[in-house]
């Protein structure tokens, strides 16, 4: 054995290694041997103008979250990742900082080996920011892996396989679609509308419409409880409250799932051409095993009402959502650290960069 892969071996003994989802929205943390440890919002709360972390650098994930758009002038919660990448360095860096020790603890030895999943879209630019704040945060040894190959080694597909498997990620910030085989993407394409883009839509739509204005989490609640892509068996209403536009003055409302489901048909519709232009690239041979093996979604979109039967109506193809479908990417990281040698040797598109 190389003396370096031993040394490797031994430190792991003495460190806790971890895989990331560094999600738009949400980051979860999986450990091997003991799966999700944490998973929390994406978000920071930071005196204004200084961008020091609130609770002496504590006001991260849930306790952040519960402050958007309810804090005073001298602080900001913020959400520093845009579209799946990284759109503030030292607050990104402060949020992996906070998760890193929280799951591995102050008294380890060692400091841990962390894999972190990034969309398959980003630059060389985007990749660097993400493992220098991945190793400024604390973490010994920093490895990449592209997002839609997580979230299918953590759906189960048999990525190493001389077969087809087709995944759709739907995250917070990127969707990214991928047809797999061998150990490789054989073909990928990106796209950066995913649940924010449902969650925006949703709020122009309550301007438009009603003349109320509502927050990000007004939206996501409206999208959770009531959001479709397809035609519901039993229509549903909300009771949605904000800010009158006109009067500035608080008022309520109620929705149906039918206008909410005629505002989110644009990103679906950006989604679903997106699936098609991917299986249009793919080879004869990869096509036919995809008759036989179908579609898999996961991420967080995967669970908006509809979509699957969308996506399978357009394209012919039977559709399933992933068990679990919101930690696919995250397990995928810790299953791609389990076997990190063996992965490193057959996966072109992973980036080793400790």
């Amino acid at each position: 054995m190389d003396l370096s892969v031993y040394i490797e071996k031994l430190l792991a003994w003495f460190s806790v290694d971890m895989g990331i989802d560094l999600g738009t929205c949400n980051t979860l943390v999986c450990v091997r041997g003991e799966g999700i440890v944490l998973n929390e919002p994406s978000v920071v709360a930071v005196r204004k103008g200084t961008n020091k972390v609130l609770g002496n650098g504590t006001a991260v994930g849930s306790a952040a979250k519960e402050m958007l758009g309810k804090t005073p002038g001298t602080i900001s919660a913020i959400r520093p990742m845009k579209d799946g990448v990284i759109s503030d360095f030292d607050v990104t860096e402060a949020m992996l900082a906070y998760f890193i020790r929280k799951v591995s603890g102050r008294s380890r030895l060692f400091a841990p080996r962390v894999v972190i999943a990034v969309p398959s879209g980003i630059t060389a630019v985007e990749r660097k920011a993400v493992f220098d704040s991945a190793a400024r945060a604390g973490a010994r040894k920093v490895y990449q892996i592209e997002e839609p190959m997580a979230a299918a080694m953590g759906a189960g597909l048999p990525v190493g396989e001389p077969t087809a498997s087709m995944i759709v990620d739907i995250g917070g910030g990127t969707t990214d679609v991928a047809i797999i085989s061998l150990g490789g993407m054989v073909t990928c394409q990106s796209l950066r509308v995913a649940g924010d883009e449902f969650d925006e839509a949703i709020i122009a739509h309550m301007k438009k419409n009603y003349g109320l204005t509502i927050g990000e989490q007004t939206a996501e609640r409206i999208k959770i409880e009531i959001g479709s892509a397809a035609k519901l068996e039993k229509e549903l209403t909300m009771d949605v409250r904000g800010r009158d536009m006109v009067s500035g003055l608080p008022r309520r409302t109620v929705v149906g799932s039918e206008e909410i489901r005629e505002s989110l048909l644009e990103p679906v519709h950006q989604i679903v051409e997106t699936v098609l232009h991917t299986l249009e690239n793919a080879e004869p041979e990869l096509s036919a095993d995809l008759v036989e093996n179908g579609i898999v979604i996961a991420g967080g979109g995967a669970l908006l009402r509809g979509i699957g039967q969308v996506i399978e109506e357009r394209t012919g193809l039977s559709v399933r959502v992933a068990d679990d479908p919101l930690t696919c990417v995250a397990r995928g990281t810790a299953i791609y650290l389990e076997n990190l040698e063996e992965w490193k040797a057959t996966m072109d598109s992973d980036v080793d960069e400790g």
